[in-house]
């Protein structure tokens, strides 16, 4: 049966993203029904309303398999909307927001190779949106973290270690001082590791974990990196500083019955229009939105091709040291993929 997928280009760059990473998708000769749908700031400056999601979006999503989306903007300040990806995230109960950091060939690598995962909290903590004014002088903002949310992502991250045959799960927080909520997500990451007895927890307050990072890095290859959602969410922009750039840094939101995926980039709007900026990583979310849906050796063929393109260098964008634009990088990956599948 032909699976529909929910594409919604989104803001600034992400309509030239979204169609070449199409181009690529198309490359393989896919069974899937790409349904294209509005969301994002650039439309909501044209239609206003209460929402960045027009209703009929809504209607789209709730009827496809899965998301497929281009980066977003999302505006900052008092009165401001919602953004897409948070709003789909709790709308569909997304609550395992993953993003593999890898190395490529021939790409800048700060730190040098490193090779783990990124599990990150989707629904809850600051990213409920619960603030309120006290009064003339004081602001604040509620992170909401429950037991139940805890101990999900808790087992989706072990679950996801045993099966890529990873080592440990890295529990992130700062009970020290947030004592019960990152309290009680520690307290739930030992409870569930207990039926995992291969599978080592190691613990790392946030603020010694962004050190660490740039200074022993190695240490936490082949292992998931697990934090709540805000302290997960600069974690993992930081580990995609250590692999050159985060246009190779591509993501996927799940839950138990729907996902969506995306580049772990923003919408970098001063580039709009002027087919610059890294494909990587919007073509990869489709790649893994590809073998979510089913379609694994054309997904694999994806990946395959886009390695090869990185690794030979004669069609990579700026930021990984090449002079390509994007339309010519995404099409030498589509070409690759074609060669790769026969």
């Amino acid at each position: 049966m032909t699976k529909k997928v929910a594409v919604i280009k989104g803001d600034g760059v992400g309509p030239e993203l979204v169609d070449m990473a199409i181009q690529v998708l198309d490359a393989t000769d896919h069974d899937l029904e790409l349904i294209l749908c509005d969301a994002g700031v650039d439309w909501w400056k044209k239609n206003d309303g209460k929402s960045l999601i027009p209703d009929e979006t809504w209607r789209i999503l709730e009827e496809s398999d899965a998301c497929f989306k281009g980066p977003t903007t999302t505006p900052g300040g008092i009165g401001t909307l919602k953004s897409v990806a948070v709003s789909i995230r709790q709308k569909f109960d997304l609550y395992a927001n993953v993003r593999p950091i890898k190395t490529f060939l021939n790409t800048p690598k700060p730190c040098g190779d490193v090779n783990f995962i990124c599990v990150r909290e989707g629904t809850e903590g600051l990213y409920c949106g619960s603030e309120i004014q006290k009064d003339e002088d004081t602001y604040i903002a509620f992170r909401r973290i429950t037991r139940s949310a805890c101990n999900r992502i808790a087992k989706y991250a072990f679950e996801e270690a045993k099966h890529r045959g990873l080592g440990a799960v890295v529990a992130i927080h700062k009970s020290n001082i947030l004592k019960l909520t990152c309290g009680v997500f520690v307290d739930e990451v030992q409870k569930v590791g207990k039926d995992y007895p291969d599978i080592e927890i190691w613990e790392y307050h946030v603020d010694n974990m962004a050190q660490q990072l740039i200074k022993n890095p190695q240490i936490f290859n082949q292992k998931i990196l697990l934090s709540t959602n805000l302290f997960m969410d600069i974690i993992s922009e930081e580990c995609a500083a250590l692999i050159g750039s985060i246009g190779l840094a591509y993501s996927a939101n799940f839950g138990d019955k729907y996902a969506m995926f995306e580049p772990a980039h923003g919408s970098a709007p001063k580039y709009a229009g002027k087919d610059k900026v890294n494909p990587t990583a919007t073509i990869l979310a489709g790649a893994w939105m590809l073998e979510y849906l089913g379609e694994k050796e054309k997904a694999q063929a994806i990946f395959q091709a886009t390695e090869k393109v990185i690794s030979e260098g004669r069609n990579t964008t700026y930021d990984i040291g090449g002079n390509a634009r994007l339309s010519e990088m995404a099409s030498a990956i589509a070409k690759a993929t074609e060669e790769i599948l026969g």
